[in-house]
């Protein structure tokens, strides 16, 4: 009962971060790992745990997305074709490579958001300039979003400061409104993972319930007070626990 209780915390914060900020999976997915589950179990578990949390933080975030609601409508397609694609990659995955894997992907993911201050300014999103798209934006923005969905369905970690950066090249500043597009295209990429991976068995449902509803607590919670929490301290817990989980899993194996 105490390892459930771990993960449903750990899915608390994960839903939270999430809506905050990204990376929420650098806590759920080595939560589970922690447990005891296989790494490729574990990541589609993760995904089902994960989709309701990023679902309520859309909801909270409804009001943001009806200014872009013409750029959500152009990045729909590749999400889910990203999200479909990464899910079936995975499966056909061997375990083995997956488990060689994964240390490089949360290594990958705690640096991306390590450098999202970073990220933004070479993208532009730091700038408050008067947003404008372009229709070189959306052509560029459509392709880099279905290589942001395609690497989500296979992993997700990190896919909120990816998106963050597709929406900054196809010309998006306002920090809020871009994180109400990548939250609803988050949910819309692990939600088509999550059915492929249900339909392959790879589900533990009572952990990925657990975690559903941990995430959505977190999820509704952190949407509803993001501009009130300080970065600095986000940021500097989530990479301190991207570190740590990523020399876990190098060690470990």
């Amino acid at each position: 009962m105490l390892a459930l209780a771990g993960l449903f915390v750990a899915a608390v914060f994960a839903g939270a971060v999430n809506s905050v900020a990204g990376g929420g999976s650098l806590i759920s997915f080595p939560s589970l790992v922690a447990y005891g589950e296989p790494a490729i179990i574990a990541n589609a578990t993760n995904t089902a745990g994960i989709w309701p949390g990023s679902l309520s933080s859309a909801l909270a975030y409804r009001r943001d997305t009806k200014v872009h609601a013409d750029v959500l409508l152009t990045l729909l397609l590749p999400s889910a074709v990203g999200g479909l694609l990464g899910a079936f990659v995975l499966v056909i995955t061997p375990p083995v490579l997956f488990d060689q894997i994964v240390p490089f992907l949360v290594l990958f993911a705690t640096l991306l958001f390590a450098m999202r201050g970073t990220i933004s300014r070479w993208t532009g999103a730091s700038d408050r300039s008067e947003e404008h798209v372009t229709a070189g934006g959306r052509v560029w923005g459509f392709l880099f979003q279905l290589f942001v969905a395609t690497y989500g369905g296979y992993f997700g970690a990190g896919i909120g400061i990816l998106m963050l950066g597709s929406l900054s090249v196809m010309g998006l500043r306002d920090i809020h409104r871009m994180n109400a597009l990548k939250t609803i295209l988050g949910t819309l990429i692990n939600v088509i993972a999550f059915v492929f991976f249900a339909f392959k068995g790879l589900v533990v449902w009572h952990l990925a319930a657990l975690m559903a509803a941990g995430t959505i607590v977190g999820g509704w919670v952190g949407a509803r007070t993001a501009k009130r929490v300080d970065p600095r301290f986000l940021q500097a817990f989530v990479i301190a626990v991207g570190v740590g989980v990523s020399a876990w899993l190098f060690f470990k194996h």
